[in-house]
């Protein structure tokens, strides 16, 4: 049974919600004050979150960031009414997994939460999965969720770690930004493409000694990003 943390002030919604997540077969909680859902989403562990963003005394932006920074890496969907485009790009940088507009059909509704909790499965399913990745002074222990450099530990949001691992896993090959969208995220989030380029800018900055002159993730013209495949790269099961 998947635990899931719904945090959503619109009564209406939450109630509509509510049925479906208990029809997927989801232990539910719920909160409608975003201090609340905030506190709650600290002291119990959750397989989702489901956060709106318009929150009473504390907004659901403020509450991804914070967990995010309290290194809790439950997936989160965001629910909002704006549509603005700088709405949903501040939502995904912010470390939200997906992001869904009101009015959303159910049906759309149920398939994001199910592919969340498809990926989270096969993540933990496949022992190719399970490998960590040694290349220059990096370690990236994917099952751990953790990278080194040396003996220090870099802290990484879920979305630059993914990013990272999926450039590591494939040394050489240019990934679009689009395609990385799509890959990552999990969905197509067209007109977003500048999302990945600053997730990019903030992995570098973690993990790249000089930025003027990139050692692991490079650029390729034209196309997007890639690893450099020529490091000595090791694998470790």
């Amino acid at each position: 049974m998947k635990r899931v943390l719904l945090i959503e002030d619109d009564l209406h919604i939450k109630e509509l919600l509510e049925i479906h997540l208990k029809d997927l077969g989801c232990e539910l909680t719920m909160a409608m004050d975003g201090k609340v859902g905030y506190t709650q989403a600290l002291r119990e562990s959750y397989d989702l979150i489901i956060l709106d963003i318009m929150l009473p005394n504390k907004d659901g932006l403020e509450i991804c960031r914070d967990l995010r920074a309290q290194k809790i890496h439950t997936p989160i969907l965001m629910l909002t009414a704006r549509s603005e485009e700088i709405d949903k790009i501040m939502g995904l940088e912010t470390g939200a997994d997906d992001y869904l507009t009101k009015p959303f059909s159910v049906r759309e509704f149920i398939a994001r939460v199910k592919a969340i909790f498809r990926r989270v499965e096969m993540s933990k399913e496949d022992p190719e999965e399970e490998a960590v990745l040694k290349v220059g002074s990096l370690i990236i222990d994917h099952a751990k969720r953790k990278v080194l450099d040396g003996t220090d530990r870099i802290e990484l949001t879920p979305k630059e770690f993914d990013l990272l691992y999926l450039l590591a896993s494939n040394p050489g090959k240019s990934y679009s930004r689009d395609r990385l969208l799509t890959l990552i995220w999990g969905y197509e989030f067209e007109g977003y493409e500048h999302t990945v380029n600053s997730h990019i800018n903030r992995l570098r900055a973690k993990v790249e000694k000089d930025l003027a002159n990139p050692l692991y993730i490079l650029t390729t013209w034209g196309v997007g990003y890639r690893f450099n495949d020529e490091l000595e790269f090791n694998t470790v099961s």
